[in-house]
């Protein structure tokens, strides 16, 4: 695990860099990477990219992506998000109705709006323009999207709105992802063990609990083994 003595933001190119390489994209880990970290996370990472790499981060996006996906990306990569806790009740009111008025009200969405809000607000503000979104349009925000949007587009949107909510919430599930059926997805359990560790990884752990009913801890063991198994182990901290 020679992650562990990686800093954060190099720990996360490489996982970024990772994502693109060879054929294929794992947008699954883009989406979760890009979703999750913070605008001056974001500014950290695109720099040890460029240190590692000598080609930005964006340039490798836009080269692995396209369309609504590319753009969305290519906004968070940016790390603009703003970080406020600050909650702007006529802001969320007017966000909502844009965002009602780009979608269902509609025939045809205008995908750039949805990028715009999801994209550039802080989380409280998203949130509370979820509820406001709720009471004009009486739908959640989850639920239009998925009517409205379609493919890493839709999944990464809906990737924010639950990270809005709820990060360790987010990551517990994806956490589960990696863990159930046959075999194991090292490369997300990884990324994930690693770069919460000194994050949030107490409550992903009560997050994973309360959605899985069993503990993280066990289920790393009962997937896991040998000197892996003991690494995660250590990471994971205790049994819940």
């Amino acid at each position: 695990m020679v992650a562990l003595v990686t800093p954060p933001a190099m720990f996360d190119a490489k996982q970024l860099k990772k994502s693109m390489k060879g054929t294929g994209t794992d947008e699954d880990a883009l989406i979760e990477i890009l979703a999750t970290r913070t605008s001056r996370q974001m500014k950290e990472i695109s720099q040890a990219y460029y240190t590692v790499y000598k080609k930005s981060l964006g340039d490798d996006i836009s080269s692995e992506t396209s369309g609504d996906f590319r753009k969305a990306l290519l906004t968070l990569a940016d790390g603009r998000r703003d970080e406020s806790l600050k909650v702007d009740e006529q802001l969320a009111k007017k966000d909502a109705q844009i965002l009602y008025n780009a979608g269902e009200k509609k025939w045809g969405t205008d995908e750039d709006a949805f990028t715009e809000i999801l994209c550039l607000r802080s989380f409280p503000q998203l949130k509370r323009t979820f509820d406001e979104y709720r009471n004009i349009s009486q739908k959640d925000i989850e639920d239009s999207i998925k009517g409205e949007l379609s493919g890493h587009f839709e999944d990464l949107l809906l990737a924010i709105v639950h990270c809005a909510r709820n990060v360790p919430a987010f990551l517990a599930e994806r956490l589960h992802g990696a863990l159930k059926g046959a075999g194991t997805d090292e490369f997300t359990l990884n990324r994930i063990m690693v770069s919460r560790s000194e994050i949030d990884l107490l409550d992903i752990r009560a997050e994973f609990k309360k959605r899985c009913g069993y503990s993280l801890y066990s289920a790393i063991k009962s997937d896991t083994s040998g000197d892996y198994e003991a690494a995660l182990l250590k990471l994971c901290g205790g049994d819940d």
